[in-house]
């Protein structure tokens, strides 16, 4: 006879599970969710994350859609100046340990067994979790279905193993270190070396400097630049409609011009929606990294980039490529940032997200993962059928450079296009959070707004261009599964 019961077991209490159970909650009053979590708190890679690390989207379209965080409001100041606030680090723990402490538990129907792992589910479909700390296992009747919110395996500095040999003598550190710098003012080092070319290195870089670092005293390895996201399209709220708007816009036309997503990322790079530190390079790497322009004009200011391929060795005084070595001053902190936010591997576990008896988390609409989370639990709540749902439910590929950025692009639009046409879902987005232009468009209707007009133009570019789009994402998923 097993320990408990609960309808849909959650592995993993990270800000995906979390946005998962906040809307099914809500949408099927009738339900018991049982979270288990390795992490002592709610909130998954958030709780290892470096100490200045914070959103890159506006902190009004994350976490879950029945909590805002608390301060949403413009910027005054900074290079996010005059957009909308992105929540810190510290911020983001403390909105997730709220919200289990005093939206879900209050409830009654929600149990959280944290600091514990899942073991499996034995042939009667019963799983077992077991105590990190004690060693304990306790057995769970699961009712309806098990959902698996680890898909996406975050993956950060300080948990990351580097891929690169580290000699004695070398001083290797992670983001996190840095904060603790002033603690041996006598022993700073004479050149900070960033390794990697990702959100977390563009960070680290932007910290380092407005810490007061001298950016000449920084040298920054970027094997592969990136295509980045102006946030400046990406905002929440009536007053950037016709903003977000454009940019979808764009893509939609741009589409009818480019052979390829390198050229149609391009295209769009070239209107400014998208943005590159050094646009004398051809960028080879787009994970959906979100960053302002005032951001930029501060990365741009470290000269010294390396530009050799991903390091192999860090010996005392000198760097090691495949093909080169770089010497460096004795005395100087290396600072690994070569994690990968999402592990390209993860793509191997893709499938359908509603598997009978499991349901497993992916993006519906790349990369706004919490909203998609969400939306999964709604389609979860009002549809019976699994093939029904996995028609209006399709996972959208994570990924790795502007070749396969298509794919991404061609499912979710079509996802989007399948709610459109279910009245349900279609009232869902109008009130949920988490979507960008759902509410807005909702509270336009409302007041009857000329400003809606760009809708028109939208649905015209969709009906002339989806088929241009489509060939793009047919020919990055091609791309894609051959990787």
């Amino acid at each position: 006879m097993a320990d408990l019961e609960t309808d849909y077991l959650i592995v993993g209490a990270g800000a995906v599970g979390l946005a998962f159970a906040d809307t099914l909650i809500d949408e099927d009053p009738d339900c018991h969710i049982t979270f288990v979590d390795k992490h002592a708190k709610p909130g998954g890679h958030w709780n290892d994350a470096y100490g200045f690390v914070a959103l890159h989207q506006p902190s009004g379209t994350y976490g879950v859609n029945s909590m805002a965080f608390p301060s949403e409001q413009i910027d005054t100041h900074g290079p996010n100046k005059g957009l909308f606030a992105l929540a810190s680090g510290q911020e983001v723990l403390a909105y997730f340990e709220r919200l289990m402490n005093m939206r879900l538990l209050p409830t009654g129907r929600v149990a959280y067994h944290r600091l514990s792992e899942y073991l499996g589910r034995d042939d009667n479909g019963v799983a077992t979790i077991r105590s990190i700390l004690n060693g304990g296992e306790t057995t769970i009747v699961i009712r309806r279905k098990l959902v698996d919110a680890t898909f996406y395996q975050t993956s950060v500095p300080s948990t990351h193993t580097p891929n690169f040999e580290v000699a004695a003598g070398v001083d290797l550190a992670v983001p996190g270190d840095l904060p603790a710098l002033w603690m041996e003012p006598d022993t700073l080092p004479e050149r900070y070396v960033v390794l990697g070319a990702g959100k977390t290195a563009m960070d680290t870089v932007v910290w380092l400097i407005q810490a007061g670092v001298d950016p000449d005293s920084i040298s920054w390895v970027r094997p592969r630049e990136s295509w980045l996201w102006n946030r400046d399209y990406t905002q929440p709220g009536k007053q950037f409609f016709e903003q977000v708007m454009s940019m979808q816009l764009a893509l939609l036309r741009t589409a009818g011009e480019a052979q390829d997503g390198a050229e149609w990322m391009r295209k769009l790079g070239e209107q400014g929606y998208y943005l590159r530190i050094d646009e004398s390079v051809e960028p080879e790497m787009f994970h959906y990294a979100t960053i302002s322009q005032g951001e930029i004009d501060i990365l741009r200011q470290v000269k010294d980039v390396i530009r050799m391929g991903r390091v192999s060795a860090l010996q005392p005084g000198k760097m090691v490529f495949a093909d080169s070595e770089v010497s460096m001053p004795a005395s100087s902190l290396f600072i690994d940032c070569t994690a990968s936010a999402v592990p390209f591997e993860a793509r191997q576990r893709s499938g359908p997200l509603f598997r009978e008896d499991e349901i497993v988390l992916q993006p519906l609409h790349v990369p706004v993962v919490t909203f998609s989370a969400a939306m999964a639990a709604f389609i979860e709540a009002h549809f019976e059928d699994d093939n029904e749902k996995n028609l209006i439910a399709s996972p959208g590929p994570l990924t790795d450079t502007p070749a396969t950025f298509p794919y991404a692009q061609m499912i979710s639009m079509m996802n989007r296009g399948a709610w459109s046409q279910k009245p349900e879902i279609m009232a869902f987005l109008a009130r949920s959070r988490l979507d960008n232009g759902g509410p807005v468009i909702a509270e336009l209707m409302a007041e009857n707004s000329p400003r809606l007009s760009i809708l028109e133009e939208f649905r015209e570019a969709a009906q002339q261009h989806m088929p241009d789009l489509i060939r793009l994402g047919m020919q990055a998923k091609a791309i894609h599964e051959a990787d």
